[in-house]
């Protein structure tokens, strides 16, 4: 039968079977009609992803820790939690870590040489000498640890964070550092050439004897803290409040380091003492 209002429609045989197909165009366009309007509702009500199902926790308490062990537990791709685990002298180089734990664990001469640690949180964690150079630690964050001597040598610190820790001796040499911060830490003696510390919020850091050169305090407010004796050839504290630091022994050479900085009195003849001169 063909249109009801335009008479019997003529067939030609096609080569599907037998079934006949319509002779003329537009006998074509109502079939595939409800076709066309799946397809724009597909595009436009796209079907949402599945949620990526979240990483399994393991947790390691109290255990002695070895590259194959940890190469083994990362195949399993879960979320790791070292609790009191020993990590001294473990080779951990460029592994990806991102995401896990540390807690109370040791870490004396650990490598963590190109590792990837993004995110990675370390808790009262003690490992002198250990090395971090050219590892990503990308928005990890450090509490009460005691991580004297360590390598940061070009680490990527930026986001990170360190609170309360015991830097001292660290080496800190070309480290991308937007958006690190220090709190309440000792940097005794440790390697800080060319940082920025511009505008920063400083909170009892201790820079004594540091190596501070080339590094940018313009514009930072010193909040208790130590510069004394520290290296600042080539140090700029242009506008920087320095009345809570402790500057004894700090050598003042070039008093342009220091334009539009404030001091307190007692710090101004402490200085003026360095360049002996006598305050009446």
């Amino acid at each position: 039968m063909g249109h009801p209002l335009q008479g019997p429609t003529k067939h030609i045989l096609g080569s599907g079977g037998g079934r006949g197909l319509p002779e003329s165009p537009k006998d074509w366009r109502i079939p595939f009609v409800p076709a066309v309007y799946a397809v724009a509702f597909r595009f436009s009500h796209p079907i949402p992803a599945a949620s990526p199902m979240p990483r399994p926790t393991l947790t390691l308490s109290n255990e002695t820790i070895t590259r194959a062990r940890v190469e083994g537990l990362l195949a399993e791709d879960a979320l790791l939690v070292f609790d009191a685990c020993d990590l001294a002298g473990a080779d951990l180089s460029r592994l990806n870590l991102q995401d896990c734990v540390f807690r109370h664990c040791t870490l004396p001469e650990v490598s963590f040489y190109a590792a990837n640690l993004a995110r990675t949180r370390w808790h009262r964690c003690r490992g002198g000498h250990a090395d971090f150079e050219s590892a990503d630690l990308v928005d990890a964050v450090f509490e009460a640890c005691d991580l004297n001597n360590a390598s940061w040598r070009r680490t990527k610190l930026a986001s990170s964070t360190f609170r309360g820790c015991k830097l001292t001796g660290a080496r800190f040499e070309e480290v991308a550092q937007l958006g690190l911060s220090f709190e309440d830490c000792l940097l005794v003696g440790a390697d800080m050439r060319r940082m920025s510390f511009r505008k920063a919020r400083l909170r009892g850091l201790d820079f004594s004897e540091a190596d501070l050169a080339g590094c940018d305090f313009r514009e930072a407010v010193f909040e208790g803290g130590s510069l004394r004796e520290a290296h600042i050839k080539d140090t700029r504290f242009e506008q920087a409040d320095l009345r809570e630091a402790d500057l004894g022994g700090l050598k003042l050479s070039n008093a342009k380091q220091f334009l539009g900085a404030t001091i307190s009195t007692r710090q101004a003849a402490e200085l003026v003492r360095t360049m002996g001169l006598n305050v009446a």
